[in-house]
């Protein structure tokens, strides 16, 4: 009979963190980036980081090609 404490751990699930769409940089759970659907065709989820987001940085949707500040 084995012991909580002697079993490997079960993972449920993996995920990969979201990256901004203008810079690239990692997303990191509670910061100040924010999280849209794309504006002109609305498939797309774009991220954007706040530096990105104070600096105005372009991003472009990889679905439609909407290039917006």
């Amino acid at each position: 009979m084995s012991s909580i404490a002697e079993r490997e751990p079960v993972i449920i699930d993996s995920s990969t963190p979201p990256l901004c769409s203008s810079c690239g940089k990692v997303i990191e759970p509670y910061s100040r980036a924010v999280r849209f659907t794309c504006p002109n065709c609305g498939k797309t989820r774009i991220w954007r980081c706040e530096k990105c987001r104070k600096l105005g940085a372009l991003y472009r949707c990889p679905s439609c090609g909407f290039e917006g500040p």
